[in-house]
């Protein structure tokens, strides 16, 4: 069926139209949240309360990645220094995306980017390696995405220099890399591959991949 034809022949267009603009909403609101550089657990708390308010029934793959992150930093109603990182960096990406991205098969197209991505992918090393992580990472909060690093025997570095052997990139909301905070670790580490550090730069997928076989 047409799609336009059946968003006509059904409820569903005018509530398509009601969440759009909230979807709007929220992007302008995520980016005022982020735009001093600091989320403190007041914000989170009214970010996830207005969540729950007008978006709870809009069925979009990132948006719900937003909700469930927040729901489990906020479990014991308190943002830590490293969830109040994370959340900026996921507002950061997120208040650049567009919500109603095209589908394909039912699936979430994602947009082509311009990620210098080493090519052709490395393998992976884990043991005595140094990994550092930066976006958001669809699999999970970074820290738990450190942890498994850690259990192979890898290391985690605090940032990006020639120590670091694995920059690897979250897959939500990378096409905006270059206007979100962790584009200059992205810019540092080609920098420091292109003057002949052995730092490899690498996506998600690539990572997950890896590691799950």
């Amino acid at each position: 069926m047409d799609l336009h034809n059946e968003f006509e022949n059904s409820k569903f267009f005018h509530c398509a139209r009601i969440d759009r603009r909230a979807a709007d909403a929220l992007v302008g609101l995520a980016a005022g949240i982020a735009a001093d550089g600091v989320v403190n657990t007041t914000e989170a708390m009214f970010l996830k309360q207005w969540l729950e308010s007008n978006l709870a029934h809009l069925n979009d793959p990132v948006i719900n990645l937003l909700y469930s992150r927040l729901a489990c930093m906020l479990q014991d109603d308190v943002l830590d220094p490293d969830e109040a990182l994370e959340l900026l960096n996921i507002l950061h990406g997120f208040s650049g995306l567009d919500i109603e991205r095209p589908k394909v098969g039912g699936a979430v197209a994602v947009a082509p980017t311009d990620l210098p991505f080493n090519t052709p992918a490395p393998e992976l090393v884990w043991d005595g390696r140094m990994f550092v992580f930066t976006g958001v990472m669809a699999f999970g909060p970074r820290k738990d995405c450190q942890a498994l690093v850690e259990e192979r025997g890898g290391l985690i570095g605090g940032g990006v220099s020639k120590k670091v052997h694995y920059l690897v990139v979250g897959s939500v909301g990378n096409e905006q890399w270059r206007h979100s905070t962790y584009g200059t670790k992205i810019m540092k580490a080609v920098e420091l591959r292109e003057a002949g550090a052995s730092i490899a730069i690498v996506g998600e997928d690539h990572w997950l991949k890896v590691l799950f076989g």
